[in-house]
């Protein structure tokens, strides 16, 4: 009975897993593998394993002929910085929706939920004439206004719904203890929040992280962003896959890191609201 069961776990459990485990994986393993062939096994026989490793293409990626350092050190600018202003003002916003009842809150929140529905190039122009009229035109708070534009929205949406699950009579009884309205906020609010917060900060920073259509308008060589130095890897007479393909694994680990921190707080923040009760 068993092996029979063991069986049967194997084939409807273990190897769909596996297998699903593989298909995703198998896009990272084939990046970092022709990111460390050399160049003349690129564009010969196709081969899933190399025995002349090289870490070439990385020396290259720094060099200052590519300058990929300047790009991740813009990158990490802007999404640092859209977190912290998007982040803010998504938190203040969805809890005076939560909190509050006023005129016209139903119509707001629609608002906020409508302009996720439109492609963001239809931006590029009313923002491209407001950034230049406001001298911020390719410098790191372009990206910021043209960021915050589509992250705000959707974060207030996600933090509205956390904080609506938060009951009334915490921040009840603060008031009672002699808090004002401001310190039950940071006292009682906040720190429940927490993981809510992580979870939209992961996903304002990870959004902003990999936006190109405003990074490749609002930038120029000194303030390009990761995406955009990626997209010049690629020219007109060929892709240098090597390049491109290192700079592909350089640009993930950053993320991979945060998540790998962020892990728990992100599991409890995106379930968070899930059980009634």
């Amino acid at each position: 009975m068993r092996q029979q069961s063991f069986v049967r776990r194997f084939f409807t459990l273990y190897l769909p897993l596996t297998l699903i485990l593989l298909f995703i994986l198998f896009p990272f393993y084939w990046i970092f593998l022709t990111s460390i062939k050399p160049e003349t096994e690129l564009y010969g026989a196709v081969t899933y394993i190399t025995k002349n490793i090289t870490f070439e293409n990385y020396k290259k990626l720094f060099a200052t002929t590519v300058n990929f350092f300047a790009a991740m050190k813009n990158s990490f600018i802007a999404a640092g910085l859209t977190t912290i202003v998007s982040l803010t003002a998504s938190t203040l916003a969805a809890y005076a929706f939560s909190r509050y009842r006023f005129k016209g809150r139903r119509f707001l929140m629609a608002m906020f939920l409508s302009n996720n529905m439109f492609p963001t190039v239809l931006l590029l122009i009313p923002l491209y004439s407001i950034m230049r009229n406001l001298h911020i035109l390719y410098t790191p708070w372009a990206l910021v206004l043209a960021y915050t534009t589509f992250t705000l929205p959707f974060s207030v949406w996600l933090l509205n719904g956390f904080m609506n699950d938060l009951p009334m009579s915490l921040e009840e009884a603060a008031l009672v203890d002699g808090c004002n309205r401001r310190q039950a906020f940071m006292r009682i609010v906040l720190p429940i929040l927490g993981p809510s917060l992580v979870a939209t900060g992961v996903y304002i920073f990870m959004t902003s992280w990999n936006e190109y259509t405003f990074a490749v308008m609002f930038t120029n060589n000194s303030s390009r962003t990761i995406p955009v130095a990626l997209k010049s890897l690629i020219g007109q007479l060929g892709v240098d896959w090597g390049l491109l393909t290192a700079g592909g694994i350089i640009t993930i680990i950053p993320v991979c890191i945060m998540f790998f921190f962020a892990q728990k707080r992100l599991v409890e923040g995106l379930t968070a609201g899930a059980v009634k009760g």
